[in-house]
């Protein structure tokens, strides 16, 4: 059954791995530039920031001294208020097993993980599988990354196979990726909740375009958790372009307290994850 009473985790994605200060003025690249939009997204009501960090020209990286750099000043300025999930984004760089060697070699609280990167062929299952293992006795909590339905299928079968040691996995669904000008809407949400598609009981979503709004309040309306952030979208709902991150949270943030819904904080999604 969906849960409609559990309080929503507002997830904040505030860089990425493609955008540039070119894309816009306020884009948090660097460990401090991170931690002050790290306190800005917790006043605003988030309690997830999804972390990409750079080189020194800019361009994606997967380094756990890096990482480490951005963690440390995101503790430093928010404590244990917001979980730091790191990402293991290829881009078209890097191969499995680095993405797992630089999740090993970090030791984040969270990591996301797109299942279409790290098992691109079934020979990489059984690396998949023992990584997943391995996050599990770390107490590091994955989150999976589907961009379609056949994905959700794909994941759902190893789960019944008993390649996933979790009951419930959390699973990010990413609406528009690969639509027309990358544009999402509310609608194409209904593909990953469609009663013949597998239910993961802690999802989330994410949603790329000017909608992204309307869209992720309408996955907290059916149970799920939202994420957001320039990472996919600089708009707000009026139209206007967002001066800052927290701008995209706040507006979500607000949306969803005058639906009645309640934000969780960092310490309550933390005790959601033990459940799972």
């Amino acid at each position: 059954m969906i849960d409609v009473e559990g309080p929503t985790a507002i997830c904040v994605a505030p860089n990425g791995g493609r955008l540039m200060k070119a894309d816009h003025s306020n884009l948090p690249l660097e460990p401090a530039d991170l931690a002050r939009t790290a306190r800005e997204c917790v006043d605003a009501g988030a309690c997830l920031i999804h972390v990409h960090v750079r080189d020194r020209d800019g361009r994606h990286l997967l380094d756990s001294s890096g990482y480490r750099e951005a963690i440390d000043a995101i503790g430093r300025e928010v404590g244990d208020d917001m979980i730091v999930q790191i990402t293991s984004e290829s881009l078209g760089i890097y191969e499995p097993q680095e993405q797992i060697a630089v999740v090993k070699e970090t030791r984040p609280e969270a990591v996301s993980l797109a299942l279409r990167e790290l098992v691109p062929t079934e020979a990489h299952e059984t690396a998949f599988a023992s990584f997943l293992s391995w996050l599990r006795a770390e107490a590091i909590m994955p989150q999976i990354i589907l961009y379609n339905a056949d994905e959700a299928l794909r994941l759902d079968e190893y789960c019944r196979r008993g390649l996933v040691p979790w009951d419930n996995i959390p699973v990010l669904y990413v609406l528009g990726r690969y639509t027309e000008g990358q544009k999402s809407k509310p609608v194409d949400l209904l593909t990953f909740l469609d009663r013949s598609k597998p239910h993961f009981s802690h999802w989330s979503v994410c949603a790329f375009g000017p909608r992204e709004a309307a869209c992720v309040t309408a996955a907290a309306l059916l149970g799920g958790h939202v994420r957001v952030g320039f990472e996919n979208n600089r708009w707000l709902p009026s139209g206007e372009q967002a001066n800052s991150n927290a701008d995209l949270v706040a507006a979500v943030s607000t949306s969803l307290s005058e639906l009645g819904l309640r934000r969780a904080d960092a310490a309550e999604l933390r005790r959601s994850w033990q459940e799972l």
